[in-house]
């Protein structure tokens, strides 16, 4: 068991929803939980770390690019329960749109895989419908840019 596990307090999450034209960004989890699924880019935001400087911190690191401003695109909770009904994770995810500005997409630390996926292409990569909602939120978000 992870310290993450069955937590006694949600965790934060911070994840950046990139596009490169009409493609999103997507990355393979390398690590529990969701270890194989693809997602976007994100992580746990680091003690004393600003929510955007979290965001762009975790695209560095998992997919090696860069990306300009930023804008609130959506919050989720996503919660794993066993099969009592108890949280065994808990993650409040704050999710920010960008559109990429450089860097090669390369798979960083916890991440098997990346890829630019064009929206016609989303049914391959098995997404979540939170994914799929956050993905329309960012659209939104930069289109009110």
């Amino acid at each position: 068991m992870t310290a993450r596990e069955y937590p006694d307090r949600p965790w934060v999450g911070i994840g950046c929803i990139v596009f490169r034209g009409e493609d999103v960004l997507l990355v393979r989890r390398g690590k529990p939980p969701r270890m194989g699924q693809w997602s976007l880019p994100g992580g746990a935001q680091h003690l004393g770390e600003e929510a955007e400087a979290a965001a762009r911190r975790e695209l560095r690191e998992e997919a090696g690019v860069e990306v300009g401003p930023l804008a609130l695109a959506i919050v989720i909770d996503a919660i794993s329960e066993d099969e009592a009904g108890r949280a065994v994770y808990h993650y409040t995810i704050i999710d920010y749109a960008a559109e990429w500005v450089a860097g090669e997409a390369v798979a960083g630390d916890d991440v098997s895989a990346v890829a630019w996926v064009a929206p016609a292409e989303f049914a391959a990569y098995d997404l979540t419908p939170a994914t799929h909602r956050a993905v329309a939120a960012a659209r939104e978000a930069l289109a009110r840019g």
